[in-house]
């Protein structure tokens, strides 16, 4: 089981994810900002390695503006040896990265331009761990979507978008159960249809849900992750305390966490925390499961 936090570390003093306005694109600033962002983001990872941080979300913006018309720098060649060395780092250690799209992807929306501008961002993404030399357990977490007034039609639209986009697009996508729109049952019969991988929101399967048990719906999420794709990913958060319904905590509690952990049992998988203090909800993690692999003995 490794155990990460996303996009941003609170400890070393550095961003990956630092970006400009588009008023002020140049391909000069573009290659400014690259650099800075993949030398914080080696960072990050060293201290990932030496804190025992197994698993870790890559920033959307580490190349900014990558998918937009006005970026014509080929930054994959500009930057081959940086994004070389970085995956490099990253097989050798064992470790594991995931990348996140911001909720403006939408595979089933209903308009083609917004359709085909997902697709373009998505592609990027997969640009970025590809120029990593990284395997096909390094995924692009999405959510399903909107519902558009038929949330079937729109589960429907999504598995033959899906099932249409490029195979190396394909090989790296992964959809999430969310809080509001579409449940772990929804994304499950998305998975029937196209055969994408569900990554298992914990906290979201909590604030929506048709009755499912924790560890029951953890099970069948594992059973849509081929051994290509690695183990399941799973998403943990908790209730932020005064917050509005399913807003995510700062920190995570020792208690909360046990127990979840007592329910994923045996379950292979590897734990995004989803937690406003990164790195630091991050070590608690790791301890506590340190600490109940050596009273189990596994």
């Amino acid at each position: 089981m490794k155990i990460g936090y996303p996009c941003i570390n609170r400890t070393i003093g550095c961003t990956a994810n630092a970006t400009f306005r588009l008023a002020s694109y140049s391909d000069e600033l573009l290659i400014e900002k690259v650099a800075a962002n993949l030398a914080c983001l080696q960072k990050i990872l060293h201290f990932n390695r030496q804190e025992g941080f197994g698993f870790f979300r890559i920033s959307s913006d580490i190349v900014p503006f990558a998918s937009h018309p006005i970026c014509t720098l080929d930054w994959t060649a500009r930057f081959s040896d940086e994004f070389r060395r970085i995956g490099a780092f990253i097989r050798r250690h064992g470790m594991r990265v995931s990348m996140h799209p911001d909720q403006f992807v939408l595979l089933n929306a209903l308009r083609a331009d917004i359709v085909t501008g997902s697709i373009e961002e998505l592609m990027y993404h997969c640009r970025v761990l590809d120029a990593m030399h990284l395997g096909p357990s390094a995924k692009i977490q999405i959510h399903v979507g909107g519902i558009y007034g038929d949330k079937q039609a729109s589960m429907d639209r999504f598995a033959a978008v899906y099932l249409d986009t490029p195979a190396e697009l394909r090989r790296r996508l992964v959809i999430e159960n969310d809080d509001r729109l579409y449940s772990f049952a929804d994304c499950l019969q998305i998975h029937k249809r196209c055969g994408i991988p569900i990554v298992f929101d914990i906290f979201h399967h909590r604030c929506l849900n048709t009755g499912e048990q924790l560890r029951d719906a953890l099970a069948a999420a594992a059973g849509t992750w081929s051994k290509r794709d690695g183990v399941i990913m799973v998403d943990y958060s908790e209730q932020a305390p005064g917050g509005r319904r399913c807003a995510h905590s700062e920190h995570i509690t020792e208690q909360a966490f046990k127990a979840v952990l007592s329910q994923i049992g045996k379950i292979d998988c590897d734990i995004m925390l989803e937690i406003k203090d990164k790195e630091k909800s991050a070590q608690t993690a790791r301890e506590i499961v340190l600490s109940r692999s050596n009273q189990t003995g596994s």
